[in-house]
């Protein structure tokens, strides 16, 4: 198949857990463009195992474990498959599925540093009958690296602007800003939480997913003292690279810093949704002080209490959108992903050493042929 026209498929499910993002992918001198996308939303029951897991509630045997990757791999299978279907496209046409797989943990540091993704790619490649790329993170970790953010490579292809300082905000589950300077340079990091504990805190208080538009938190008041026990927690003064993940940032971690039962649960909303606000702030204002514009992409565009809370604080720097530039921001990641497996086919690097702490640039993820013979 000629690269230059072949098209490609991103997959990723977030640190949220909120749905599988797909994106169908065309390439123009390197390029990557939007041809598609779809949601597919997950099954509820396994939504909430999988949400469990990644904050250590409970333990899996190996049974368990090995039948919980298969499941999630059809899940990533019926994404690809579904928007295959919805944009017409054979699956002849698509050179590579790239697929980051549901992250379960990610432990980027101590004597034996791991990161782990769910959602076994020989089921894709099996169902789809398409090549997958997969297991993206763990090359950068096994060279010294987080592992993670992986987009920033790609936020500078898309984004940057020679003599403008920009940064990117990615607000998934965790925030993570891509600081792309005047002068050509990129670096980047997690900051902290984003929708994760959003979400988190409200399922358990009102049984809904998300905090829709932000309105549960704007209900609510910001508790000043827990504010402050949130924000002095030791990961915000680390310096980059760093990165995280629900596994740090989960309800118990919250629990650790306040008796929950005896604040108004709107408050403890509105506390949440100021703590990513200020977090992310101050990490702009720390590593990216002369940035014109933070262009924000991610579920967490759709939170309107938030986005006007980040304006406020970001101001005078403006605060937009990516689809100001023309770029979806409810696809970028899926993009990134299908931007990576093309990069394995072509043995380039992913990675951004600047950004991870890797050793060097690495060439991420394993390829898992289809059963089929490709065309040539």
């Amino acid at each position: 198949m000629d690269d230059a026209s072949a098209l490609y498929i991103g997959l990723i499910s977030g640190t949220s857990a909120d749905g599988i993002d797909a994106a169908l992918i065309g390439f123009s001198r390197g390029v990557p463009q939007l041809q598609a996308s779809y949601a597919h939303s997950w099954p509820e029951d396994l939504r909430r195992r999988m949400l469990a897991l990644a904050q250590g509630e409970g333990a899996l045997d190996l049974d368990a474990f090995g039948r919980l990757d298969v499941q999630i791999g059809h899940c990533f299978a019926d994404a690809a498959t579904r928007l295959l279907e919805r944009s017409g496209t054979p699956a002849s046409a698509v050179r590579a599925i790239g697929s980051h797989g549901q992250t379960l943990r990610h432990r980027p540091a101590g004597e034996y540093p791991f990161t782990l993704q769910l959602g076994d790619p020989n089921v894709i490649a099996e169902r789809c009958n398409i090549d997958v790329v997969a297991d993206f993170r763990r090359a950068d970790v096994a060279a010294g690296g987080q592992g993670a953010p992986l987009l920033p490579a790609l936020h500078a292809m898309l984004l940057a602007r020679p003599g403008h300082a920009r940064v990117v905000l990615n607000l998934g589950g965790i925030a993570n800003i891509t600081v792309l300077g005047a002068d050509g340079s990129v670096f980047g990091f997690d900051t902290g939480p984003a929708n994760g504990l959003l979400d988190a805190w409200c399922l358990r208080q009102r049984g809904e997913p998300f905090d829709r538009h932000g309105a549960y938190a704007a209900s609510g008041r910001v508790d000043a003292g827990l504010l402050d026990t949130l924000l002095a927690d030791p990961y915000f003064a680390l310096p980059p690279p760093k990165s995280t993940g629900r596994e740090y940032f989960h309800l118990d971690w919250l629990a650790t810093h306040a008796p929950l039962a005896t604040l108004d649960p709107a408050a403890v909303q509105a506390t949440l949704l100021e703590l990513t606000a200020r977090s992310i702030a101050s990490a702009i204002a720390r590593h990216a002080p002369q940035a014109e514009e933070v262009l924000a992409c991610g579920g967490g565009v759709h939170n309107d209490a938030l986005m006007r809370r980040l304006g406020e604080l970001l101001a005078p720097c403006v605060l937009l959108g990516t689809s100001r530039y023309g770029i979806d921001p409810d696809f970028l990641e899926a993009t990134a992903f299908a931007w990576l497996a093309r990069q394995r086919l072509l043995g380039l690097p992913g990675n951004l050493p600047a950004v991870t702490g890797a050793r060097g640039p690495r060439v991420l993820g394993a390829i898992y042929s289809a059963p089929a013979a490709r065309p040539a």
